[in-house]
């Protein structure tokens, strides 16, 4: 069965496949709930240590995702005490026009009702590896749907072992909470907002994907490249992925403030600017999004959640090859 919203097409949501998400209860309303609407920056974002981490979780001040898109035995052959697993894929399917887009908010509520969150608790979420990419599109998913405080733990799982963390293989036990849909508006960017934006002097589009994907020399897409005038800044250079000390390399660490600060500075991302981040699906681009908006306080930061899986299908003007310098 299926339930449509009555939103305009560009924001329409289908309830499609539920059945592949075992954490959604299927006995759906015959009519949607309504949507509560959360004012934009009502969301306290951090960066936790794994010594912060461990901290709060003695003193019961988080709720836990552990959104690893693993098999089942990972996840109970180790996790973060209280941790409850819901891979990151869960968040996310077609919407009828497009894969690989965010649940709307009511599927949302079903989904993070049954993993024991109400609206109103702090959430700390981890994954582990490059997968540091599920953890900020949950933590983007979370502030879209008006989650107060949300939190990544630095360094994900490794990082938490590594630091002497102890971890378990005891299954939580909870209640299921009540989270009721909600939504804040204003965060994303939709086709026909951003098509006007392009090429103006003071936008700035950046594009976090591996620089074949964004010269166009891959061919994954209908069409390939990039947004005309868009910035390369692949994702790993935001963390320590690439760290020349082995034993300090992990890409589900960040670099420091200062450090992120010079990297965008240096490319002519400046908070003067309005900051578009497109990558592939809306995964690449949640990790400088909330860099940019919560760790270096940007003001005007959005994400285009249809990315290059929406301009590729798109009759838009697409640009192939390395990055035009903005004078060019």
């Amino acid at each position: 069965m299926f339930f449509v919203s009555r939103l305009p097409l560009r924001r329409r949501w289908i309830s499609a496949g539920l059945g592949m998400i075992a954490t959604v209860s299927l006995a759906l309303p015959l009519t949607l709930p309504s949507i509560a609407k959360v004012a934009s920056g009502s969301t306290n974002f951090q960066i936790l240590t794994p010594d912060q981490a461990a901290a709060g979780l003695k003193s019961g001040d988080w709720k836990v995702l552990d959104v690893r898109p693993v098999p089942p035995l990972d996840y109970i052959g180790g996790h973060v005490p209280r941790a409850v697993h819901i891979s990151e894929q869960a968040f996310r399917g077609p919407n009828g026009r497009l894969p690989f887009q965010i649940w709307g908010p009511s599927e949302l509520a079903g989904l993070l009702s049954r993993a024991g969150i109400s609206n109103k608790d702090s959430v700390l979420i981890y994954s582990d590896g490059n997968n540091v990419l599920g953890a900020s599109l949950v933590a983007y998913i979370l502030e879209k749907s008006g989650v107060p405080k949300v939190a990544i733990l630095d360094g994900g799982l490794s990082g938490y072992k590594a630091s002497g963390a102890e971890t378990t293989k005891a299954f939580p036990t909870f209640n299921a909470g009540s989270f009721k849909p909600s939504t804040v508006e204003g965060l994303n960017i939709y086709l026909d907002e951003l098509l006007p934006l392009v090429g103006r002097k003071n936008v700035v589009i950046v594009d976090p994907r591996p620089k074949a994907q964004f010269e166009g020399t891959d061919q994954t897409f209908i069409r390939n490249g990039h947004i005309p005038g868009a910035r390369n800044i692949p994702w790993q250079l935001l963390t320590e992925a690439n760290n020349p000390d082995a034993a300090k390399s992990n890409p589900h660490k960040l670099k420091s403030i200062e450090d992120l600060r010079a990297l965008f500075v240096s490319r002519g991302i400046t908070p003067d600017k309005t900051v578009i981040i497109s990558c592939s699906t809306g995964r690449e681009a949640s990790l400088q999004f909330l860099a940019l908006k919560h760790l270096l306080k940007y003001p005007n930061v959005r994400i285009y959640e249809g990315s290059w899986t929406e301009y590729s299908a798109s009759p838009h003007p697409v640009q192939t090859g390395p990055e035009k310098s903005p004078a060019s």
